[in-house]
């Protein structure tokens, strides 16, 4: 079926990982120092310090709603989805789901993956579903989608549907969801008039446009969802902003707390981000110094930052390029599951200003790999998040650049079948390939044989010696006659 929205409403209702939708947690921005590099391409060093606490799965306060919920359109004539997305096809994913169930028995079965996203409806297709916490609204639990964001996005992790019916799957659909809404476009904070008011944030006024959620709140999420006994996180939200040589207080909880999951053995998966308006392609001819600082991405030790591919396999032309950008999955031409309340359908668009659009972008291609984690968790349940997240970057499509990786893919799109199967080295206790440099000069030549060259030469010599012989004795007969 077609999904569809509200008329009028903006783009960035589907879109959460177009960024700039995270207010930081403080007005204040603080120097940390350069990274490594000089350049603000890595972050600071971490300080454990900052990590927050949950909260109990609340904020201080309830944000306002100020837009009405994602709908179907009634009014647009229904098509039965029944084909499988290219992005599934193109990553083999129900071939991935044999090996696992050949295996374990199941697709991700006993594996908790949170989605940390605008909430999760209840859906036919989502058996698993649990709600975990909620910083926008604290009736609903994380249950209450508002936005459709996050319904899509646990789609392609864990829509368990009727094979014989539907193409569409969930990449690990024996899994089970936790949801834990921290943003929303459709809320807003109340101000002391009872009205909506922009938040001052790192130096930068956002006004209510950016909706409910901070940098704050998303690592109080994060913290949540470990307490909760997560396997996987997937954040298909970010926060972007210029590169300036800052860090703030809630950048710096989001490092603390996506430190605090791996170390409890979670992996973590995040959007690579969408360029905007006010998130710049970095395309600079220096890639190490950025124009743009996106988080959770840019904590790239502790994080699997996910770039979109399109149809083509090239990098799609949204996806935010870095150096702390992990791997690739498809990110266009999106089918998933329809968000809206009540209903049992899919979804491939998204209607704006009565005009219907695909649905794409990197919040869509972080869950295919979120599933993939799900699947590699489950089937090699001794390993630990970081061999998980090892182990999914080294078994990628490696792109064609030094070191097999780039600013664009990363180390290459996210490959299922090869992260279940490969043997990877690291694990085995065996010492990776070492370099070696090849001698850049041609070899030295071979001595020369000339004895076949002589006795050509000599054969050839002795020929014409007959051959002139028998001329004389001609051309002396025709003077006798």
């Amino acid at each position: 079926m077609r999904r569809l929205g509200v008329p009028g409403r903006t783009a960035t209702v589907l879109l959460a990982a177009s960024i700039g939708v995270l207010a930081t947690g403080t007005a204040q921005a603080q120097t940390g120092g350069t990274g490594s590099d000089g350049y603000w391409a890595v972050p600071p060093p971490f300080v454990a310090s900052y990590l927050p606490s949950d909260n109990g799965g609340r904020n201080s306060f309830d944000y306002q709603q100020k837009n009405a919920c994602v709908t179907r359109d009634l009014g647009q004539k229904e098509v039965m989805l029944r084909e499988k997305p290219w992005g599934q096809q193109y990553l083999q994913i129900e071939e991935a789901q044999q090996l696992a169930r050949a295996r374990t028995g199941s697709a991700g079965g006993g594996i908790r993956v949170a989605v940390i996203d605008t909430g999760v409806t209840q859906h036919p297709y989502l058996p698993r579903l649990e709600g975990g916490g909620d910083y926008v609204s604290a009736g609903d639990n994380g249950l209450n989608d508002c936005d459709g964001h996050g319904t899509e996005v646990a789609g392609i992790i864990a829509a368990q549907t009727p094979q014989d019916q539907i193409g569409f799957t969930g990449v690990a659909p024996d899994s089970t969801i936790v949801s834990i809404r921290q943003s929303s476009q459709n809320y807003a904070k109340p101000d002391a008039q009872g009205g909506t008011s922009g938040q001052q944030t790192g130096g930068r006024q956002q006004n209510d446009a950016n909706g409910a959620g901070t940098t704050l709140s998303l690592a109080q999420a994060i913290v949540r969802a470990v307490n909760l006994n997560v396997d996987v996180i997937n954040m298909s939200v970010d926060n972007c902003r210029p590169a300036d040589g800052s860090i703030t207080d809630g950048e710096r909880a989001i490092q603390a707390a996506v430190r605090y999951a791996v170390d409890r053995n979670v992996v973590v998966v995040a959007a690579a981000g969408n360029t905007s308006e006010t998130c710049p392609q970095n395309d600079q001819p220096d890639p190490n110094r950025p124009r743009s600082i996106v988080t959770p991405p840019w904590f790239a030790d502790d994080v699997l930052s996910v770039a979109a591919i399109d149809e083509t396999g090239g990098v799609a032309p949204f996806s935010v390029h870095g150096p702390w950008v992990s791997v690739a999955a498809p990110g266009t031409n999106i089918i998933s599951l329809d968000p809206s309340k009540g209903s049992s359908q899919l979804a491939n668009q998204t209607i704006e200003n009565d005009k219907a659009t695909p649905i794409q972008g990197t919040s869509f291609a972080a869950p295919y790999v979120a599933g993939v984690a799900a699947l590699v968790a489950a089937q090699y349940p001794q390993l630990t998040a970081r061999q998980i997240m090892n182990r999914i970057r080294v078994t990628a499509q490696h792109p064609g650049a030094q070191g097999g990786r780039d600013n664009f893919t990363g180390y290459g799109v996210v490959n299922p079948v090869a992260a279940l199967t490969a043997i990877v080295p690291s694990e085995e206790g065996l010492a990776a390939n070492a370099g070696r440099q090849l001698p850049s000069g041609l070899p030295e030549a071979n001595p020369k044989n000339w004895t076949p060259m002589i006795v050509a030469l000599a054969g050839t010599g002795g020929g014409l010696v007959v051959l002139l012989v028998v001329m004389f004795v001609m051309r002396t007969i025709r003077r006798t006659h």
